[in-house]
């Protein structure tokens, strides 16, 4: 193991004066999957034991994404964690603290699953209630996106370090090109945020500014879903 004096801060600011791996690009057909972005971790002010903030404009910046994901036909996903009265379909997950502020109990239909007032969320928007960490896991997203004729993911939300990791990973796994807006992702400490971001932009997505992902999926007109679909098929 490699020894260094840098933190985290300083060895993805490190990273990208000088990336290391060339990109994974964009595909033909993206779709944005926002993870979490719920009360519970949004807002600061009201739930101060769970919720971060890291760039104050985050909601901003992912209802940006969302209306020109709409505008180009690419499916426009949102996430969040709730629970049953009992906390049960948690999992092992929640069986390491069992606090009012616990994962747990955030339960289905709460103040802290509610999804930020702040976003725009559009009737022809997916929500979906997902239990462990991965937006894939478990979770209808994947036949949705096949549906759609994805081959790029771009993920929001939170925690860097958590479930927005965990659901690049999966979908990487899965053949999806997944990619990071820098802004729109965000963590309680600034060390596990930097080092998640480090480690995704070295194996599993390509990390962008914001400002270049918009730019990017605007450029184009993306090809219709079923018309990705045939192709698929030939």
């Amino acid at each position: 193991m490699q020894e260094s004096n840098l933190t985290a801060r300083q060895m993805w600011a490190a990273l990208q004066a000088g990336p290391q791996r060339r990109r994974f690009g964009f595909g033909r057909r993206p779709a944005l999957v926002n993870v979490d972005l719920q009360r519970s971790y949004t807002e600061p002010a009201t739930f101060p034991a769970t919720a971060y903030e890291t760039d104050p404009r985050q909601a901003e910046h992912v209802n940006a994404l969302a209306r020109i994901c709409r505008a180009r036909g690419a499916p426009v996903v949102w996430t969040y964690v709730a629970y049953l009265p009992d906390g049960s379909d948690c999992g092992v997950w929640g069986t390491r603290s069992d606090t009012p502020d616990s994962l747990q109990n955030i339960k289905e239909g709460s103040p802290r699953a509610q999804l930020d007032p702040r976003l725009e969320i559009a009737p022809s928007d997916v929500v979906i209630n997902k239990r462990m960490a991965s937006a894939f896991f478990e979770t209808n997203l994947r036949s949705l996106l096949t549906f759609h004729g994805v081959d790029t993911v771009v993920v929001t939300g939170g925690s860097t370090s958590g479930c927005v990791r965990a659901t690049v990973v999966e979908g990487l796994s899965c053949g999806y090109r997944m990619i990071v807006p820098v802004e729109c992702v965000a963590d309680r400490h600034e060390s596990p945020h930097f080092a998640n971001l480090y480690d995704m932009a070295v194996k599993y997505a390509d990390v962008l500014p914001v400002a270049e992902v918009l730019a990017t999926l605007g450029s184009e007109p993306i090809p219709a879903a079923d018309s990705a679909l045939h192709r698929d098929q030939r």
